[in-house]
């Protein structure tokens, strides 16, 4: 198919918009000689508009053949009066169009580059480039043409913007190697495009992706290559879903004070202290009474030899290292007494312990609320978040969906276990598990996930385990993909260590700053059309596509199901 295409050639005289009129160093004028006619040329099936604005030109240069897009299209001054009324039926409008220029394509193999080799003189022609030219752009970008007989791996995305039949694929180096976005406001498309890409990845062997569902909408994905598992018990549930829970060990120190939210120049030492002391405990459980380090009018013997005893000194400061958080509250109230010195700890600080009654009743509240069910109240025959992880890489499957609907914010809930299901890829990915297969996370509504701080001024606490995927994953093969409607909410560290953005229409103008200053490829005048685009129409850009475009995203197999009423559906008269 690709060879036939680039064989019919891509300059082609019925497609012809014009000449080069002047010529500067980033745009071109071209005298349009088809601006003015009613309607655009039909070719092959597809419509070309020769000379409307938006539109993927050729310009026929001596030395290469220069990429641009349609930008500006005007009538000089002294001819803007002749255009109105009965007058433009007879008259034949002289109009100019601006041209931005993109890439440069090699004409003995096809293959394009960003930037331009040859600048085009005056007279050159113009051309519009066919739609099926277009749709292999993503192939050719610093690479020529390959043999079709060569065994491909592609994810078709869609076709492009009026062509019924120029499929657009795109190797997943490309699309996921330096991480990738979908971006767009409400409405525009952006879960159905990330539902086509679960599907399309889904089609290979070997592959592996984790999608991270905040809202239970891709619970319709029905494929034999997906697992489905769920936090506590969504109203909305695939039929096969199993639940899973992310016991306490996998959380570090600064996960409990986030959520238990310490107040306070008292509390927050407290309860540092306390979890000090409960790992000491786990390490050496012969210091313990019903589980906890008694301190109150006690003496330190066994705790200083506990504490000297191998690593301890070092490993009760470690924030990954486990402690029983059910004897928490019980050890806080142990930390509040006084201190005799060297050999003894004192009689129970009652002042320290009325300042720290609001912490006791938080802590008490978190561990029994719903939203961590999974946490703190699970069944041990409910299977951990490491377990299906190990048993997902080592299985067949292809995609492992997590669902998170019904987690609350209550408790920074929510925030705090993505986090946590990030941190545990990141280390999975640090101790090489992905090396040889790697894997692609996507992080659904990722907004309400990133960049992130959370718990009280005096204990505010960063959740960056996604900013660290984005920054360290891609050296061990551990990629994500982004998805959320509030592009202002990622932090630039995370933006900026994303390779490829695929862009759904965004109104408004902080957003569409946001993905200019995040991908240098895109300008302004490439993002000015990001609030034009219909719906399921993407602009994908990237640092592997310097060449914006504009493609029509196929409805998937299995469409996401959102769960939002309709009013004209549920309203009588």
């Amino acid at each position: 198919m690709k060879n036939i295409t680039l064989q019919l050639g891509i300059l082609r005289n019925d497609l012809k918009v014009g000449v080069i009129s002047s010529i500067f160093a980033q745009t071109v004028r071209v005298n349009l000689n088809y601006a003015g006619e009613i309607s655009g040329t039909y070719l092959d099936g597809s419509r070309y508009g020769k000379g409307e604005v938006g539109e993927i030109l050729l310009i026929e240069g001596q030395q290469s053949i220069v990429l641009g897009r349609l930008i500006e299209v005007k009538l000089p001054e002294r001819d803007r009066g002749e255009i109105s009324g009965e007058l433009h039926k007879n008259y034949k409008v002289d109009a100019v169009g601006v041209i931005q220029l993109l890439g440069t394509i090699d004409p003995s193999n096809f293959r394009i580059d960003s930037g331009i080799k040859s600048y085009p003189r005056l007279g050159d022609r113009v051309y519009s480039a066919p739609l099926d030219f277009i749709s292999l752009i993503p192939e050719l970008i610093n690479k020529g043409l390959v043999s079709d007989e060569e065994e491909r791996v592609g994810i078709v995305l869609g076709n492009i913007s009026g062509g019924s039949t120029s499929i657009v694929t795109v190797e997943p180096d490309k699309l996921f190697g330096r991480h990738c976005a979908i971006l767009g406001a409400t409405g525009g498309g952006k879960s159905w495009t990330t539902a086509k890409l679960i599907e399309e990845c889904s089609n290979y062997e070997n592959s592996k992706t984790i999608i991270i569902d905040a809202t239970s909408e891709y619970r319709s994905f029905q494929s034999e290559h997906c697992l489905h598992y769920h936090l506590s018990s969504p109203i909305n549930k695939n039929i096969n879903s199993l639940e899973f829970r992310i016991p306490p060990t996998d959380f570090i120190e600064s996960d409990f004070v986030a959520m238990f939210d310490p107040s306070g120049k008292v509390q927050g030492p407290k309860l540092k202290e306390a979890i000090k002391s409960l790992r000491l405990v786990s390490l050496d459980p012969t210091i313990a009474t019903d589980g906890i380090l008694k301190k109150i009018n006690q003496p330190k013997t066994d705790y200083r030899r506990a504490m000297n005893t191998g690593d301890n000194s070092k490993l009760v400061d470690n924030p990954s290292q486990p402690f029983d958080i059910t004897k928490l509250i019980k050890q806080i109230v142990q930390e509040c007494c006084y201190d005799n010195g060297d050999n003894s700890w004192g009689n129970a600080a009652t002042q320290d312990l009325s300042y720290c009654s609001s912490l006791l009743t938080r802590i008490q509240a978190v561990t029994y609320a719903s939203s961590l069910k999974s946490v703190f109240n699970s069944g041990e025959e409910i299977e951990t978040l490491g377990t299906i992880l190990e048993s997902f890489l080592l299985s067949n499957k292809r995609v492992l969906r997590l669902c998170l609907s019904d987690v609350s914010y209550e408790f920074y809930a929510r925030e705090i276990l993505a986090n946590v299901i990030g941190r545990k890829l990141l280390t999975l990915a640090r101790l090489e598990k992905f090396r040889l297969n790697p894997l692609l996370v996507i992080v659904d509504e990722a907004h309400n996930f990133l960049g992130k701080r959370v718990g009280s001024e005096d204990h505010a606490v960063k959740l960056d385990a996604f900013e660290m995927i984005a920054k360290e994953g891609r050296k061990y093969g551990l990629n994500i993909c982004l998805t959320t409607q509030r592009p202002r909410d990622i932090t630039e560290g995370v933006l900026s260590q994303i390779g490829t953005l695929l862009v759904h229409r965004l109104t408004n103008d902080r957003d569409r700053d946001v993905v200019e200053r995040a991908c240098g490829e895109i300008d302004k005048s490439a993002a000015s059309f990001l609030p034009s685009l219909k719906q399921g129409e993407v602009a994908l850009v990237g640092v592997d596509f310097p060449i914006p475009m504009t493609i029509q995203i196929d409805k998937p197999i299995y469409p996401p199901e959102s769960d939002s009423p309709g009013y004209s559906k549920i309203w009588k008269k």
